[in-house]
């Protein structure tokens, strides 16, 4: 049994402080991830108190309505299995969340970011994108490019076509990223569609990060991006070459240039992980 408790004390209350810079920001939302993902690991009994302040949910010690302002800007997956706020363990009012299925980079998540840049300028310190592994919307995508036939299941499914047709950049990124660093015969490994997949879901982040920081990085604003691993509860980005090595939580900045994406997709598909899901 594992007990995670939330506590209020008035006289001596949580008093979260927001991030300084856009460093701290990134700090904060990796150390929160850090702490999310070592509670409640298996087999483990103990309990987690966690303080609370009023506004940590939502309610204003001074009557009426919170001041909104967030310091970080997430675009993430609509996956049910991946809730932004605890993924990072953060409380109300912290994060500016924008949650689309494959964290696709349409008109409408693309206004909603603008808009948290505008509105919240002074507080806002850094945009993410966040990935998760398994993504339904690129293992959509990719078995589309594998199989184009298939493809045209999809042709009256218009609003199923507009997010599998923005993913499909990234899989051809990372399919060519794959063929680069093991051959054109690598789409005959054992493991190839799994690879491509989470290979994707990797470039997918790093592209729409990218996209986003040629609009939103002005300034001592960060744009960063990572991946949220469904069964170690960690975000990462892999591009470790060591097949044994286990996520180690971190963001990274949006590749700038399309020099720095070509040399980050060839990480991504020479990484121990991805190497290890080859088979």
């Amino acid at each position: 049994m594992f007990d995670l408790i939330y506590r209020f004390q008035p006289a001596n209350p949580a008093g979260r402080r927001a991030p300084a810079d856009a460093d701290e920001a990134c700090r904060s939302l990796e150390e929160g991830n850090r702490l999310f993902a070592s509670t409640a690991i298996a087999s483990t009994d103990g309990f987690r108190i966690v303080p609370v302040d009023l506004e940590d949910i939502g309610i204003s010690a001074a009557g009426g309505v919170l001041r909104h302002n967030p310091f970080a800007a997430v675009l993430g997956c609509a996956d049910a299995r991946a809730p932004t706020e605890l993924i990072f363990d953060r409380a109300c009012n912290e994060l500016f969340v924008v949650r689309v299925a494959g964290n696709v980079l349409g008109q409408a998540p693309l206004g909603s970011i603008g808009y948290a840049v505008e509105q919240f300028a002074d507080d806002l310190k850094a945009v993410v994108v966040l990935g998760h592994s398994g993504c339904g919307a690129v293992t959509a995508a990719v078995d589309a490019y594998v199989d184009p036939v298939g493809y045209l299941g999809l042709s009256s499914a218009h609003q199923l076509r507009g997010i599998v047709d923005a993913v499909i950049p990234a899989v051809r990124g990372a399919a060519c990223g794959l063929a680069a660093a093991w051959g054109d015969d690598v789409e005959r490994a054992p493991g190839h569609r799994t690879a491509l997949i989470e290979a994707s879901v990797v470039v997918n982040a790093a592209l729409v990060a990218h996209m986003l920081a040629e609009t939103f990085s002005a300034g001592a604003r960060r744009v960063v991006f990572g991946v949220y691993d469904l069964a170690t509860r960690r975000v990462h980005v892999p591009t470790s070459p060591d097949p044994g090595c286990e996520p180690v939580v971190g963001l990274v900045d949006a590749p700038r240039t399309e020099e720095d994406f070509v040399r980050f997709v060839a990480q991504v598909a020479r990484s121990g992980h991805v190497k290890r899901l080859l088979g």
